[in-house]
């Protein structure tokens, strides 16, 4: 069982609820491509790497997203981290969120920005975004020299509700997923088996411990999930320390505890 967007609002019925929908939900409804959350990119091989640094992605005007090297990029086949921001945020502030850890971990990231506030599958279905994140991911395929054993999606708030969506239906592309404090979780048909890394402060106004991780994890593990949980002591955020383990986690350096 999965906890969807309609458990979900009915566990809250609260302000949190109203906090963290508020803005999409008052956004024009506008045409999307409906689907089901599937990927269809497909990671080529023999690709050298033939960018450094951080650069926007180019690929649309207004909201774009940024691809960020680390410093050993030309060196081998990097991991790479699809890191999706919270709602009214962008890719530009998840990554001076968790930029320094993906560096020091040798970590590629790559971080778009929603079509709208917030990430589709959080307001009401998959659509545009996903459309989006396949043109993103074809892009970083062509110039960056990726491990296909380690790609990972991850998020933060309203994006860590997605990235856990997207990682199970797309878990074999997926090999993990890192959910900084979740909402909640958006059914659709899951395919290989991600490990998953999740954080939680204990005292998080906008989306309660009690409420999100504290269900979606032991959900996960009893449907057979490799899951890491480290609640915290604090709100609603990504410490610099949760951040470090997660990215050492997703390269491979460290097996989160």
């Amino acid at each position: 069982m999965q906890i969807t967007r309609r458990r979900f609002s009915g566990i809250l019925g609260s302000a949190a609820a109203s906090c963290a929908f508020g803005a999409a939900c008052r956004l024009e409804s506008r045409p999307t491509q409906p689907n089901d959350g599937r990927l269809t990119v497909v990671l080529r091989a023999g690709v050298a790497t033939s960018v450094e640094g951080t650069r926007p992605l180019g690929i649309e005007r207004g909201r774009d997203g940024l691809l960020q090297l680390p410093g050993n990029a030309a060196s081998a086949q990097l991991p790479l981290l699809i890191v999706l921001h919270g709602a009214n945020g962008s890719g530009e502030g998840m990554l001076r969120r968790i930029g320094s850890a993906a560096s020091a971990a040798g970590v590629a990231v790559l971080a778009p920005d929603s079509r709208e506030s917030t990430w589709d599958g959080v307001r009401d279905g998959f659509g545009r975004d996903v459309v989006f994140l396949d043109r993103a991911l074809a892009r970083v395929f062509d110039t960056v020299s990726v491990d296909p054993t380690r790609i990972a999606v991850g998020g933060f708030s309203d994006g860590a509700t997605y990235a856990l969506s997207l990682g199970l239906i797309n878990g074999d592309l997926f090999r993990r997923v890192a959910a900084f404090s979740p909402g909640f979780i958006v059914d659709g048909p899951p395919h290989g088996k991600p490990q998953f890394f999740i954080s939680h402060g204990t005292a998080d106004p906008i989306l309660p411990i009690d409420q999100c991780s504290r269900t979606i994890v032991p959900l996960l593990r009893r449907r057979g999930y490799d899951v890491t949980f480290r609640e915290f002591q604090g709100g609603h955020t990504v410490p610099a320390e949760i951040a470090t383990d997660a990215l050492r986690w997703i390269a491979g350096t460290e097996r989160a505890g």
